[in-house]
């Protein structure tokens, strides 16, 4: 198969992604990894939740640990605001809520403007960054969800669920 070939089988994989605000930055995730958006809520603390965990939610009768995103990334803290969303997401056969400070947009982008992180990322927790789409106006930070909760973290939401 040329090179040109390539190309163009690579630019027909359309990516589906929710894109959202943290701070100045445009995030992306893949939209198949997303429950629901939902307006922020009430969040009950939960004694000895480990720290990343904000609290839970009682989403139609499930009970759901809601996580801070800009304190996983290691971004300042904010006030929540008319904008601030949950978006509820599936890792590992896990619902979680996931804070940003807004959701934008369903976006679909060819694969073949999308690119791996460079070396030195935003400043962001670089783990978490699975690639960076290049946009005809901006550059858009597609996180993997997966990487955002490590194992240690996973099993400790066990004890929040509980």
């Amino acid at each position: 198969m040329s090179n040109s070939t390539q190309m163009k089988a690579d630019t027909n994989e359309i990516l589906q992604l929710v894109s959202f605000k943290i701070a100045n930055e445009e995030f992306g995730v893949d939209i198949l990894n997303v429950q629901e958006i939902n307006k922020m809520t009430q969040i009950t603390k939960v004694p000895n939740a480990p720290d990343f965990v904000e609290g839970v939610i009682n989403l139609r009768g499930r009970v759901i640990p809601i996580i801070d995103l800009r304190t996983r990334l290691k971004i300042e803290k904010k006030e929540h605001d008319k904008d601030t969303r949950i978006i509820v997401v599936e890792i590992a056969g896990k619902t979680v809520g996931f804070i940003v400070d807004a959701v934008k947009e369903v976006l679909r982008i060819p694969t073949s403007i999308i690119e791996p992180p460079p070396q030195i990322a935003t400043g962001i927790d670089s783990d978490f960054i699975r690639a960076v789409g290049k946009l005809e106006d901006r550059l858009l930070i597609l996180i993997d969800l997966e990487k955002v909760l490590t194992e240690q973290d996973k099993e400790q939401l066990k004890s929040v669920e509980n």
